[in-house]
């Protein structure tokens, strides 16, 4: 299945991932917007955009640039819907990274929360609904996604589905390291 031609059906009983669309816009401005939940946003290698969006319309040209990005096949954004609440409470970004460092053949995930959903009980939830899928929509060996220190919660989440902290710096498009990668190998 190629992941830009259609996203497959994704869902548990707690969450749904699914594409993005215009109706998201207030839900994620929440996301966005939320400054306890910026601190554990992944921007590295984002050419200086940190994901702070407090007005509707910069969230707005971030779900036009993330549906674009789609298109081309750059990378997938997906909408995470509470389905008990029937509200999107953050989104997920993967792509295939290849690079001249550890990460290559890499599924690179970005995962971004409300603070109120930086619990291990629902980023483990989430985590499993892609993650065991993503080495084949990928076509990759690994996958990896960042984690602070501060960032407790989502390290327990983390630790508990098999992914083990990196010591190994992702090296950005202008050689920038970035550290603080926690990695599963298929």
């Amino acid at each position: 299945m190629n992941v830009y031609e259609s996203v497959p059906s994704i869902e548990n009983e707690k969450f749904m991932l699914r594409q993005l669309c215009d109706e998201d816009k207030s839900d994620l401005l929440e996301v966005y917007g939320d400054e306890k939940a910026s601190q554990f946003f992944n921007s590295d290698n984002c050419n200086g955009d940190d994901f702070r969006y407090t007005t509707a319309e910069r969230m707005k040209q971030a779900l036009d640039f993330w549906k674009t990005a789609y298109k081309n096949g750059w990378f997938v954004r997906l909408a995470i819907v509470d389905k008990t609440a029937n509200k999107t409470i953050g989104t997920i970004e993967e792509f295939h990274r290849e690079a001249n460092d550890y990460f290559t053949n890499c599924g690179l995930l970005r995962l971004d929360l409300r603070s109120d959903c930086e619990r291990t009980d629902v980023i483990k939830d989430i985590l499993s609904l892609i993650v065991p899928i993503s080495f084949d929509l990928f076509g990759c060996d690994k996958i990896a996604t960042k984690a602070v220190s501060a960032a407790s919660e989502r390290i327990n989440a983390l630790n508990a589905l098999g992914f083990s902290k990196s010591n190994n710096a992702l090296l950005g498009h202008d050689g920038t390291e970035y550290y603080d990668y926690y990695v599963l190998n298929i």
